[in-house]
């Protein structure tokens, strides 16, 4: 699977586009704003958008669904947590092939209730808001819980293979991708000795 990252609207946000080139057909993960450098890319590449991806509900990642989903035909998943409409319902430990690849579900709740991770063949990993380069999503927003970030970060993503990719749902990092590795090295969320000593920092 060929992955393609665009940097898009005011808040740095990523879309991305999960292809399958044997069949010209395409994810598309997080929908916002300019699409229309995603529609140019579509052309002229001759991809269709089979289904939308959505890493969480808050609106910088979802505003551009309705308008993706009208012009292609695409289906709509995301976690079952979600207040939106969804043609799929995805649920943590979930995998579904897509062309030749394998794609699977992490319920990540930290930044909000729905928050999920794709991981792709094993080798990378869309994190969404729940861990940035270098940093992690915000807690004080609805949904958010300082607990459960924890939980997804101790419990989930520091137990997956340092080799992973990583691929966060904005560029407020140094660079726009990582490694599980580099960021359990480097970003601080991965360096508090307990959850209360986590929470602790994360509710200053």
């Amino acid at each position: 699977m060929k992955v393609e990252q665009f940097l898009v609207g005011e808040m740095a946000n990523f879309t991305y586009l999960l292809i399958d080139e044997k069949n010209n057909s395409c994810i598309i993960v997080d929908p916002s704003w300019d699409l229309d450098i995603i529609y140019e890319y579509l052309k002229k590449n001759s991809l269709k958008i089979a289904f939308i991806v959505n890493t969480h509900s808050h609106f910088d990642h979802t505003v551009g669904n309705e308008q993706v989903a009208n012009h292609t035909g695409a289906k709509i998943m995301q976690h079952t947590a979600s207040p939106f409409h969804k043609d799929r319902a995805l649920e943590d430990g979930d995998r579904f092939a897509f062309g030749d690849s394998n794609i699977e579900i992490i319920h990540t709740p930290g930044h909000s209730k729905d928050s999920i991770c794709l991981i792709l063949d094993n080798k990378v990993i869309l994190t969404g808001d729940t861990i940035f380069v270098g940093s992690c999503g915000r807690l004080d927003l609805p949904g958010g819980s300082a607990s459960e970030m924890y939980d997804s970060i101790y419990g989930k993503l520091s137990n997956l293979d340092g080799g992973l990719v990583v691929l966060p749902g904005h560029h407020y990092g140094s660079k726009k991708t990582s490694s599980i590795k580099e960021e359990k090295e480097n970003n601080f969320v991965f360096k508090f000795k307990n959850k209360e000593e986590f929470l602790s920092f994360m509710k200053k």
